[in-house]
């Protein structure tokens, strides 16, 4: 076990930058703990809003501020980069790493909040074809092979060739994610590009979203779903649903019907909206603890989010199995409050809370501009009034007063002028993680290791090298 010393205040490491992980590290800014987070991002994302950096309106640095400058005024927190990859629950320490770097930390209290990644039911080869929503590079990539989808179906029609493929835009999934990409590419295609291309009319391309499920936004309830539905059509979004996607590839995907029948969709530009999947932390912390953890890799916890047998450590957010809790922000925010509630509390000698209750505040998605659907308690809002009650939460909740005034720019811009902000997009965004995946190393490929790296008395031995070359002014003369 990772000990400290008598003057040591307790240490406190948090997984993740998230809302789990960075709310968590706000709420114990005056308790008397050195509070350590590390993730694998420099940035703290906002994630309901990816789809709208995919499709041009907001900017990445909108959604995702950098993680140190959030934290910057919170003296008894420090921010570390790695990909947190072990979890010693007897020596109490955190490992990570970062481009072949291995970073070994020591705790007293664990919050555990690594959030969740893209499900693809067992075929994660579909990833190289349809990206997901759950990280900038997704939103950059899916901006690429959108915008990208449009240039290149304006090269071929000018040539006389056919663009159907190029013009079909498939999501998969119908929850909020889905919903939210496909009545933006619908509004992207049909208003804001309509008079940009000469060769193609992008008010002919095909928006559709797909789901194996009954009816569009399950968690909304039939109602609010059949509404969503008919508002989607309206927008020239074509929904088809009780369709499963069995195969994807780069020209398209093949969907199976419930009678057992396949069809295809030729399509270039896929996005995968449909399942998610716990971070891989929570088998790591299931085998040192026999929690069991259910299909999606969420992790069993105790009513007060701890683990069991492991009091000291905490886990929220989207990677915890308690109470059929919702994979949302908020699930994550007031667990990671709860948290550090009680780490506080310990060290000040205080009774502990009571079980660990979820505060449900409502769910919201929108369908296009001006059109949203949302669910208060009972309540159940539909059109312009649901769409402002969207707007006002999803500001609220963007982390800095500058991301804040900037993305309500932009939303004016969008909004009342259907034009879009941010539609740059290169050829690296959409195949650097292709070429990343083929080295067997990742990324650490690219750079020296740790062994590799100069000596001081090397690179005095340059630098004087560098001097003399220049005092003696024979650079560029033969010997």
């Amino acid at each position: 076990m990772a000990k400290k010393t008598d003057n040591q205040r307790h240490r406190v490491v948090v997984v993740g930058s998230g809302f789990g992980g960075l709310f968590g590290t706000k709420a114990l800014r005056r308790a008397a703990v050195d509070v350590t987070m590390i993730a694998k991002t420099t940035h703290h994302l906002f994630q309901p809003l990816l789809y709208q950096v995919a499709t041009g309106i907001l900017s990445e640095g909108e959604i995702a501020p950098p993680t140190r400058e959030v934290l910057a005024r919170q003296k008894n927190a420090t921010v570390l980069l790695g990909d947190v990859t072990g979890i010693d629950l007897a020596a109490r320490t955190v490992t990570s790493h970062v481009l072949g770097r291995e970073l070994v930390t020591p705790y007293d209290s664990l919050i555990v909040a690594a959030g969740a990644g893209q499900s693809y039911f067992g075929n994660d080869h579909f990833s190289r074809f349809a990206p997901g929503m759950k990280s900038i590079d997704d939103a950059l990539e899916l901006r690429g092979r959108i915008f990208g989808a449009f240039e290149l179906a304006e090269v071929m029609a000018a040539r006389g060739q056919d663009v159907d493929h190029l013009l079909t835009f498939v999501v998969v999934g119908a929850g909020p994610t889905g919903v939210e990409m496909a009545g933006q590419i619908a509004e992207l295609a049909h208003k804001t590009l309509k008079r940009d291309f000469r060769s193609i009319n992008t008010r002919k391309a095909r928006v559709i979203l797909i789901d194996a499920a009954p009816q569009v936004l399950p968690p909304f309830g039939a109602k609010l779903g059949a509404w969503t539905q008919k508002k989607l059509g309206a927008i020239g979004v074509e929904v088809q649903l009780g369709a499963m996607v069995v195969a994807v590839d780069e020209r398209g995907l093949e969907v199976q019907e419930r009678d057992g029948t396949r069809r295809r969709i030729e399509a270039v530009t896929k996005v995968w909206a449909a399942g998610v999947q716990a971070s891989p932390l929570g088998k790591t912390l299931s085998e040192q603890t026999g929690a069991a953890l259910d299909r999606a890799g969420r992790i069993a916890v105790n009513p007060d989010l701890t683990l069991p047998g492991h009091p000291e450590v905490f886990v929220v957010g989207d990677m915890i199995a308690l109470d059929n809790l919702p994979g949302v922000a908020q699930v994550a925010i007031q667990g990671a409050q709860y948290a550090a509630r009680e780490i506080s509390g310990r060290i000040r000698g205080k009774a502990p809370q009571a079980a660990f209750k979820y505060f449900d505040k409502g769910s919201m998605a929108t369908i296009s501009r001006f059109s949203a659907v949302a669910t208060v308690g009972k309540l159940r809002i539909t059109g312009f009034v649901a769409w402002l009650m969207w707007l006002a939460v999803h500001l609220f909740y963007i982390t800095g007063f500058k991301n804040q005034v900037t993305a309500l720019l932009h939303w004016l811009v969008t909004f009342v002028g259907n034009e879009r902000s941010e539609r740059t997009a290169t050829e690296q965004q959409i195949f650097a993680r292709e070429a990343i995946s083929r080295l067997d190393g990742g990324t650490g490929e690219l750079v020296s290791a740790p062994s590799a790296t100069p000596s001081h008395e090397d690179l005095e031995e340059r630098a004087a090298e560098e001097v003399r070359l220049t005092d003696a002014g024979v650079r560029g003369k033969s010997a």
